[in-house]
């Protein structure tokens, strides 16, 4: 795989370019900004928050568009219209240039992605007052696991929706590669570290030494740090790939998953996967998908399974219930305790608990590959996991205890230490640059 590791250089502002960094993610995004060779700033990209989901909604009634928190609050309250959320996750895919109805208008996927950059770069001018001279994207080490050609299509089209919204002199930085650079500012030592940057798409880790020492030689060499790199891989399994484990665990047998009809075999399961993954639920909202849904009401031996199901679709209402799977798998993370689903959506007062027993137990198949992923970067280095100085925690899924629990267990006496979830990254783009 080929990467490039630096943007264009803008000859007219070589001297103190403004330096924009994009974390454009599968389920939030952030910013950070660099002038001159100052720090970099996180930018409060919506309100006083530095992070905000990468989600657009394009309000039917009034023909608005709206962005991250306001975009999903703007769902959740029954206005009409179409929310998108992990588009990152199309990228590589023909689905991306696929087009699909917004407020009456065929727009393609990728024009969405532009959309959102737009505002992202928009907000970023109005923050600053400037306009940036360079931009560095953060990629994951794979956007499509073991298919290089598609992968090098993802960056492509990334960095053509990057254009279409107005970004020049734009290059890449692989994700895990700039959490290094930005947690290399915070130690005092020479170290070895595994960053681990777990976000909603990928688990991405680096093997880098990292110290004081190294980046001041950096700055006065300029060097591109690529022999302080030891090893990089990466497995395309994150946040929105747990929600969807917990969703066809919890919410979807309410539909009719697993289900066995009158011939003894289970409903087709196709649906249910869609309705459980984020980036594809509003697929199962088309006409076709609906009369398909439909037509599985002979599948069934319990009506009232088929009839919720049919409701969902009818009322557009899997969205909320992903948020609630989400905001669910977060609360028993953070508690350690039994959280509730809330699926007031389908029925008053109606919840389903997630104790964090079925949590652990529903993710254990995706973390044990996830780890397995970071003790074969680490041997890609030519280390043993003891001989790791820290491993450094990025991406808003690091915060998951059952995940932070296997790396222990794997890593065992090597120091987790927790970034910042969802900055980290921003800033090591400006860094990159």
């Amino acid at each position: 795989m080929t990467v490039s590791l630096a943007p264009q250089r803008s000859p007219a502002h070589s001297a103190q370019p403004n330096v924009l960094g994009i974390d454009f993610g599968t389920s939030n995004s952030a910013m950070a900004w660099r002038s001159g060779a100052g720090l970099a700033q996180p930018l409060a990209v919506e309100g006083t928050a530095t992070a905000m989901p990468t989600a657009l909604f394009f309000n039917a009634e009034d023909h608005t568009t709206h962005f991250g928190r306001d975009a999903v609050a703007q769902y959740l309250a029954g206005t009409e219209g179409r929310l998108m959320r992990s588009l990152k996750s199309l990228l590589g895919s023909p689905l991306l240039l696929e087009k699909t109805e917004v407020n009456g208008q065929a727009v393609s996927f990728q024009d969405i992605i532009a959309t959102y950059l737009a505002e992202v770069k928009a907000r970023a001018v109005a923050l600053t007052g400037s306009e940036p001279t360079r931009v560095v994207l953060g990629r994951p080490v794979h956007f499509v696991d073991d298919d290089p050609e598609r992968d090098a299509l993802a960056q492509r089209m990334l960095l053509d929706a990057a254009h279409t919204a107005g970004l020049r002199h734009v290059g890449f930085q692989l994700e895990p590669i700039a959490a290094a650079f930005d947690y290399e500012r915070r130690i005092t030592s020479e170290s070895v570290v595994l960053v681990a940057d777990i976000g909603g798409g990928t688990s991405d880790f680096t093997v880098v030494r990292l110290g004081p020492e190294r980046l001041a030689a950096a700055a006065r060499t300029g060097s591109d740090r690529s022999e302080d790199i030891l090893a990089t891989r990466g497995v395309h399994i994150g946040g929105t790939d747990y929600d969807q484990r917990l969703a066809l665990g919890h919410t979807m047998p309410l539909l009719g998953f697993k289900h066995t009809g009158p011939d003894g075999r289970e409903v087709p399961s196709a649906v249910f996967f869609d309705l459980a993954t984020w980036h594809l639920i509003h697929w199962r909202y088309s006409a076709k998908a609906m009369r398909d849904a439909n037509a599985l009401r002979t599948n069934y031996t319990d009506q009232a399974l088929h009839q919720r199901l049919m409701m969902v679709l009818e009322e557009r209402l899997a969205h909320a219930m992903a948020n609630s799977v989400e905001q669910a798998k977060i609360a028993s993370s953070q508690s350690g305790a039994q959280a509730a689903i809330d699926l007031s959506c389908l029925a008053r007062d109606w919840a389903v608990p997630l104790p964090p027993e079925a949590l652990q137990q529903d993710l254990a198949p995706l973390l044990q590959r996830v780890v397995a992923c970071a003790l074969e970067c680490t041997q890609a280095a030519g280390l043993q996991p003891g001989q790791l100085d820290a491993i450094y925690l990025t991406g808003g899924s690091s915060a998951l205890r059952p995940f932070q629990d296997a790396m222990a267990q794997a890593f065992e006496g090597v120091p987790l230490v927790e970034g910042d979830l969802f900055g980290g990254v921003a800033a090591g783009l400006v860094y990159s640059a």
